[in-house]
């Protein structure tokens, strides 16, 4: 979409949250929810350790993420066809999000940079969305996001590897931090970062 903003939330926003470790953890491994969860542009609040996480971001990305995106594709993609055989269609709001899923991840690949933006495809996944394509377009515009991130994978400007150590030593350093604060009064802040949720591309 061409503006990110709250009017690209529908309905009453979910919340999530993560022990910090954890998140780090399932980002490392380049889990895509928890990847567009840190490079949302939707920030509510953040402390000065959500700041120094999002100044991070870029340290979870690798290339990695072409195998755990395409296995999250190929999961939803599956449970698509079997809608279709089941009901004659499949669930367009699903198939939505998976064809943005795959455009993002084939742009990751690309520039390396992970951007939760459609762009200019934005009227289109909604056209999906609605039901306003056929299945066997949409079918065709997955299998073509799909080889195009494969295409992007060996010329990727992202590292093979994430780097943890970064990582690592950003957790050791809140974990003595924090040992510290628990030493003495005083209250402690449990925040560390609030993303606004609700689908980007609407509900």
């Amino acid at each position: 979409m061409h503006e990110l903003d709250r009017r690209a939330v529908r309905g009453r926003a979910e919340q999530f949250s993560w022990e910090l470790e954890r998140f780090c953890e399932l980002a490392l491994r380049a889990n895509p929810n928890i990847l567009e969860c840190l490079h949302s542009p939707l920030v509510e609040r953040v402390d000065d350790t959500g700041r120094e996480l999002l100044a991070l971001r870029d340290a979870f990305l690798s290339r990695q993420a072409h195998g755990t995106f395409v296995r999250y594709a190929l999961g939803q993609r599956r449970r698509l066809d079997a809608d279709v055989r089941q009901y004659g269609v499949p669930r367009w709001k699903h198939a939505m999000h998976l064809l943005r899923l795959l455009a993002t991840c084939r742009d990751l690949l690309r520039t390396g940079r992970l951007v939760i933006d459609v762009g200019d495809d934005r009227e289109r996944l909604l056209a999906v969305k609605r039901g306003e394509v056929s299945w066997w377009e949409v079918e065709s515009w997955m299998t073509r996001l799909s080889e195009e991130a494969d295409a992007a994978t060996a010329g990727s400007p992202l590292p093979a590897e994430p780097d943890r150590a970064r990582v690592e030593d950003f957790l050791v350093r809140v974990r003595r931090a924090s040992a510290l604060r628990a030493a003495q009064p005083g209250p402690d802040c449990e925040c560390v970062q609030v993303v606004a949720g609700g689908g980007l591309v609407g509900e």
